[in-house]
């Protein structure tokens, strides 16, 4: 088939054709290998040796340095770096593995099953298979990932194509606590063909390194994305206001049409606010220890020119969960855990139910 191509076109295809293998060489010949050492000029007496600079002497290589990596066997490319962005990640390089540590940043999400929901999503929006899958494990196969390449035009006949085809895997370790974990990625085959042909390539440990640093920093990019969404949703549901009730008993206490984990988070935002300084929380018992302190003014623009509710001292806010999940029990006592008189829960029921039920700008 012919192939009409513009001069412009042309030129740029031929100065800009080069292999993949082509791109790890500098340009222009490796000469310099077979170079003869030419040894220091000899000044024959009773003539005096010139004084010259020798800023451009070449040092002596460190025993650590491979001292056969020179002309083709030099990679150029310059290391690829790997960029834990996403909140709560950080890396850990070892000798053989590159390992991207996940903290967990929110209570209410299973670690494990967010990065591996996560790197499903990714893998799907890449149109990445997935070949095996074993969550108890902690195992992610990816099936072929596919990526040609034009390397050579032709007016007559058929391109001839660089393909490179991969399969990695990701291996996730949570922790069991379940606030930390890891997230480690694989290179478990590799294959190169030109026009057809598969090509034995032999990767060294640097190419593999290459390979593997490249998805693993998109796979946590992602994660970076997803997190960054989450964050904005919790903001914005935390931010709608939540419709207090009275429920009359024995004891008087307020019922908030919410989790037990948005009313937690509600309430140290609100007590403050209102007048009421946070001196010690446990969430473990469900417990906010605060401190009232009537010369606020606070309450005073609440009630209008009413005497406070709240005498000067230290109170008790204790969170129960209601038979309903969306529904969470909050009581009132002082600091003894006597519960506060109804006539007193009726008066605070006013300002308290107003200010938790606005809705609070996003930020």
């Amino acid at each position: 088939m012919y192939k009409p191509l513009t001069s412009v076109l042309l030129l740029s295809l031929i100065s800009a054709c080069s292999s993949p293998l082509d791109r790890r060489h500098a340009n222009g010949t490796d000469d310099y290998v077979s170079a003869q050492i030419v040894p220091m000029l000899t000044v024959p007496a009773p003539l005096v040796t010139p004084r010259f600079s020798r800023e451009y002497d070449i040092p002596a290589l460190s025993a650590k340095v491979d001292p056969n990596m020179v002309g083709l066997a030099l990679d150029i490319r310059p290391p690829l770096q790997i960029l834990p962005m996403a909140e709560g990640t950080h890396v850990e390089e070892g000798a053989d593995t590159i390992k991207v540590v996940v903290e967990s940043i929110d209570n209410n999400v299973d670690l494990k099953q967010e990065i591996f929901s996560t790197l499903k999503e990714y893998l799907t929006l890449k149109n990445i298979g997935i070949a095996a899958e074993d969550f108890q494990a902690g195992k992610l196969d990816t099936d072929w990932i596919e990526n040609s390449e034009v390397l050579d035009t032709s007016f007559f006949g058929s391109d001839k194509i660089y393909t490179l085809k991969q399969r990695y895997r990701f291996d996730v370790e949570v922790r069991s606590h379940g606030r930390t974990g890891s997230l480690v990625i694989s290179l478990i085959d590799h294959e190169e063909s030109y026009d057809g042909d598969i090509k034995r390539i032999e990767l060294t440990a640097a190419d593999k390194q290459r390979y593997t640093i490249d998805m693993l920093n998109s796979a946590v990019a992602y994660l970076s994305l997803k997190r960054t969404e989450a964050a904005q949703a919790k903001r914005v549901e935390q931010s709608q206001g939540i419709e207090i009730g009275l429920v009359e008993a024995e004891h008087d206490y307020f019922l908030a049409k919410a989790s037990y984990d948005l009313v937690w988070e509600r309430l140290r935002i609100i007590l403050p606010e209102m007048g009421l300084e946070i001196a010690d929380m446990d969430r473990s018992k469900s417990l906010f220890f605060v401190n009232f302190d009537n010369e606020s003014g606070f309450w005073s623009s609440l009630w209008g020119n009413n005497s406070l509710p709240l005498k000067k001292g230290s109170y008790r806010v204790q969170l129960s969960n209601a038979d309903d999940p969306q529904e969470t029990a909050i009581k009132l006592s002082d600091i003894s855990g006597e519960p506060l008189s109804n006539d007193m829960m009726e008066q605070i029921y006013q300002g308290f139910s107003k200010m938790m039920s606005e809705k609070r700008k996003v930020r």
